[in-house]
């Protein structure tokens, strides 16, 4: 039996059918895949919040350029944490559950902000990006997904 450089996922069962001819066994997990994308989504969305940073400060847009530097930092480091719970996602592993949650549960504040201040599209969307990816990290399978059978040999 085969192994996929995903961790969990046998090769031949995710890819070849039932005895019956019906789906693999070892189909991948809706929720677990939506939570990838919805991470992977806010990932490049603060990607794109850090270039559009930097390009404020070469247009001249802020008198302090540090701040702006250090806040595209900061948003930088973000992404690349969400990216990380996207690959782990997609890769099988269950520790990007709990940090997923909380990071979503803290875009609810932000999105009630950005409501109060009139942004009111702005925060509909961020709440439901926020609420879709609290529900798909709570009903992802976060079982054990490694087959008996590899644990043995």
């Amino acid at each position: 039996m085969g192994v996929t450089d995903q961790p969990g996922l046998p090769s031949s069962s995710a890819s070849q059918p039932n005895a019956d001819g019906g789906a693999p066994t070892g189909a991948r997990d809706i929720w677990r895949d939506l939570a990838a994308a919805v991470s992977a989504v806010e990932a490049l969305a603060l990607l794109g919040f850090v270039v559009f940073y930097l390009w404020e400060l070469t247009q001249g847009a802020s008198d302090d350029a540090v701040l702006v530097v250090m806040s595209a930092l900061l948003i930088l480091l973000f992404a690349v944490g969400i990216g990380a719970l996207a690959r782990g996602w997609w890769r099988g592993d269950n520790w990007p559950n709990s940090p997923t949650v909380v990071w979503n549960l803290l875009l609810l504040p932000v999105s009630w902000s950005l409501f109060q201040a009139g942004r009111g599209v702005v925060a509909v969307v961020l709440a439901a990006v926020a609420v879709l990816g609290i529900v798909s990290a709570v009903r992802a399978d976060t079982a054990d997904l490694q087959d008996p059978d590899l644990q043995d040999s």
